[in-house]
């Protein structure tokens, strides 16, 4: 019996493992993608190559960041759903890290709308509103990992 409960661990860690490894890649994506909204908002009138080459990027990068956050996302579901970690009484930092990681979805999705707005030839915002946009992942992702380790509540 040992033995099965020993696999179970062995692979309940394993997911954990590659849980933080797609969320550490889908963040990184998150603080990068808004630099370009920065350079985009910076590029002079007339610059059509240099606006081409910034949104082909910004493109590609939202769609290798959706990619990424699907099996983060798939995987944390596993390992609260199934296997029960942060499920219970006394566990109230998994209801606010799961209120942060429905913000960090929103703002995923926000990316991809200004994205939008942006390769439509809109540039409803400044460069510096993106610089200060570009901070959010980052408050983010530091919440989530001070609720994760010290569960202070």
């Amino acid at each position: 019996m040992l033995r099965g409960a020993r696999r179970y661990t062995v692979s309940m860690l394993w997911i954990k493992a590659f849980h933080i490894i797609f969320i550490a890649s889908w963040f990184a994506g998150l603080f990068y993608l808004p630099r370009i909204f920065v350079n985009l908002a910076l590029v002079p009138s007339g610059s059509d190559a240099e606006r081409d080459r910034l949104l082909l990027m910004a493109r590609k990068l939202l769609r290798f960041t959706t990619l990424l956050a699907v099996p983060a996302l798939a995987l944390g579901l596993y390992l609260w759903w199934v296997v029960g970690i942060g499920r219970g009484p006394g566990n109230g930092w998994m209801h606010a890290k799961l209120a942060l990681v429905l913000l960090a979805i929103g703002y995923h999705h926000g990316c991809a709308v200004m994205l939008r707005k942006l390769a439509s030839g809109q540039t409803p915002r400044s460069h510096v509103f993106y610089r200060w946009f570009n901070e959010i992942p980052v408050l983010l992702l530091t919440a989530i990992t001070v609720l994760v380790v010290v569960k202070p509540f």
